[in-house]
Parts: C-alpha cells; sequence; structure tokens
C-alpha cells in the first residue's frame, strides 16, 4: 500500500528547486560558522593547506563540500525504505552533533574520569526522585480527575482549585514554597523529600487532566451497563473504564513522565546530588563546565530515548490488544 505523504516527500526530494534550495540554506548556514578548527577541516587540509590559516577560501570550501554531500545524501536516502531512511539520518545527525561538540575542545579525560561518579550518584538520585514521584503523582492524578468527574460539589471544587493552582505556579516558586515555607509553619522536610513532593503536586495536576481526558474519552454507556451488572464504582473503573482509557492516556503520561525526568534537574537549587547539580558543582573547581553540561546533557537525552522506548512499545502492545 502506498501512502499519500510518502509519495509526496519522495518526489519532493529529487526535484531540483527543491535540493537548489536546500543548498542554499545549508551553504549559508555553514558559512556563518568557522569550521576550521574542527574534524571537516582537518579532512580538508589536502585541499586548503593549513584549515586555520585558510581564510574565507577555505571556510567556503569546507561549506560547499558539506553542502554539496548533504544533497547528494538527501536525493539518494530518497531511494531507501523508511526504516533505512530514518536509521541514516539519525546516525548522520548523531555525526554532526559529534562534530558540533568537538569545536568546543573539550578536555575527554576530564569527562571519562568524572563520568562514573555521575552515572553512579546522579544518575541514581535522578532516578530515584523521579520515579518516587511518577507513583505519586499518578495516584494523585486518578484520585484528582476522579473527583473532577464526580457530581460531588464540594470534591470537584477541591479537585479543580488544586490542579489550577498547581498548574498556574512555575515549579521552581513550588519548591521553594515547599522547602523554605514549610520551616516557617513547624514542618521541616530535607531536600529530597521537599522535590518529590513539589514534583508530585506539579505533576499530578497535569496528570488529573490526562486522566479525566482519558476516562470522559469512555462512553457513558460502559458506566450504565457496569451498573446494570451490579459493579462498584471501584470494580467498574478497574475492570472496564481504565483499560479501556490506557490507549489515550499513556501518550500524553508518557510525555509528562519525560518532562518529569528533566523537571528533576530544578531540585538541584536545594542541593540535591541530581545529575544538574553534579555537573555544576564538579565543573567549577577546575572550570570545566562545558565538560560537565555536555556529559549530563547526553546522559539526559539517553534517558529521554530510553523513556519514548517503553512508552513506544506499551503503545504498540495496547493498539493490538484493541486491534483483537
Amino acid at each position: 500500500m502506498l501512502y499519500s505523504d510518502t509519495v509526496e516527500s519522495e518526489v519532493l526530494v529529487h526535484k531540483p528547486w527543491f535540493v537548489a534550495s536546500i543548498f542554499a540554506v545549508v551553504l549559508a548556514l555553514f558559512l556563518a560558522f568557522n569550521l576550521a578548527g574542527t574534524i571537516m577541516g582537518e579532512l580538508m587540509r589536502p585541499v586548503i593547506g593549513d584549515p586555520l590559516e585558510s581564510g574565507f577560501y577555505g571556510r567556503f570550501a569546507i561549506a560547499f563540500v558539506i553542502a554539496v554531500v548533504f544533497c547528494l545524501n538527501l536525493v539518494m536516502i530518497g531511494f531507501a525504505p523508511l526504516k533505512m531512511q530514518i536509521g541514516i539520518v539519525w546516525f548522520e545527525l548523531l555525526v554532526l552533533f559529534l562534530v558540533f561538540v568537538d569545536t568546543f575542545n573539550l578536555s575527554l579525560p576530564f569527562i571519562w574520569n568524572n563520568l562514573p561518579f555521575l552515572l553512579t550518584q546522579g544518575v541514581v538520585t535522578t532516578l530515584y526522585v523521579s520515579a518516587v514521584s511518577i507513583v505519586l503523582a499518578s495516584l494523585i492524578g486518578i484520585v484528582a480527575a476522579v473527583a473532577k468527574l464526580s457530581s460531588n460539589g464540594f470534591a470537584y471544587a477541591i479537585a479543580s482549585f488544586y490542579t489550577s493552582f498547581f498548574r498556574g505556579l512555575p515549579l521552581l516558586m513550588q519548591i521553594y514554597l515547599i522547602y523554605l515555607g514549610l520551616p516557617q509553619l513547624g514542618i521541616v522536610m530535607d531536600a529530597v523529600p521537599s522535590g518529590i513532593l513539589a514534583l508530585s503536586l506539579c505533576i499530578g495536576a497535569y496528570m488529573t487532566e490526562i486522566f479525566r481526558a482519558g476516562i470522559q474519552s469512555i462512553d457513558r454507556g460502559q458506566w450504565e451497563a457496569s451498573r446494570s451488572l451490579g459493579f462498584g464504582f471501584g470494580l467498574t473503573m478497574r475492570r472496564i473504564i481504565l483499560p479501556q482509557a490506557l490507549p489515550v492516556i499513556i501518550p500524553p503520561m508518557g510525555n509528562s513522565f519525560i518532562s518529569m525526568l528533566k523537571d528533576s534537574s530544578l531540585v538541584s537549587v536545594l542541593g540535591v546530588w541530581e545529575l544538574t547539580f553534579l555537573a555544576r558543582t564538579l565543573g567549577q573547581t577546575t572550570f570545566n563546565h562545558m565538560e560537565m553540561l555536555i556529559a549530563v546533557a547526553i546522559i539526559y537525552w539517553i534517558l529521554s530515548i530510553c523513556l519514548e522506548l517503553i512508552q513506544s512499545r506499551i503503545e504498540r502492545y495496547y493498539a493490538r490488544s484493541k486491534v483483537r
């Protein structure tokens, strides 16, 4: 079967005007950066001589070669199967990213020496804070969503006030309010519990709307049928409503989990030894800030990719179950 969007994209990348436009954009983009001191400059040394002394001619030659290779690659990839296209483009973008990182002249030994500590301390703390917050936020979201869907005005008012308040305040302010405000009321909490509580309450407010939308997507006749069979509210939710609502809930829930993983970096302001805090403190002593920031950025990226893969597998599982 041929899909219209695939056919149009394949035709588009083979049109001369489109290739020429991409060539001009890529050429102008790479002319704006001086790539003489990078891997590309060294590869062009036989043509332009010393990259650092080649001037505008060297910069133009490097940008021209990159633009030509990019456009040829764009045309040739159009003939490959879709999955191969995706794999090739991902690989090439990763290479370009590594070339870009190389322009910072990073100290790789400094990164390798501190990487074990980042993984054993920073990653473990980040995953711990995120995992506990995810569980608590999901429980809060389910309870608040049920309250917002109930006909009880008192429950609806509390749930709607909760979602409005915690969605309306910046997460960083919520962290400060809990960590610095509660002690004035006689409630003293350590940094990690304070961060977990702030993340749970904030993300729980967003999870409330996700669960509410998923539950409301189920036809009301399902509720009536379950009542006619004598099912109670809890049994109806567990066995009938939530299993059908999960395909609707999972995509935005996965996005919320990934956002929480990244938002957990905000607890670094409390001195929690998670990834962002370690990146800042380890880089300060020797002024190797970029080494630690880029290393931690890549770690966050890898963790996010893992969550994306888990989310996609869960989505495919429920998609197959729905087809059956």
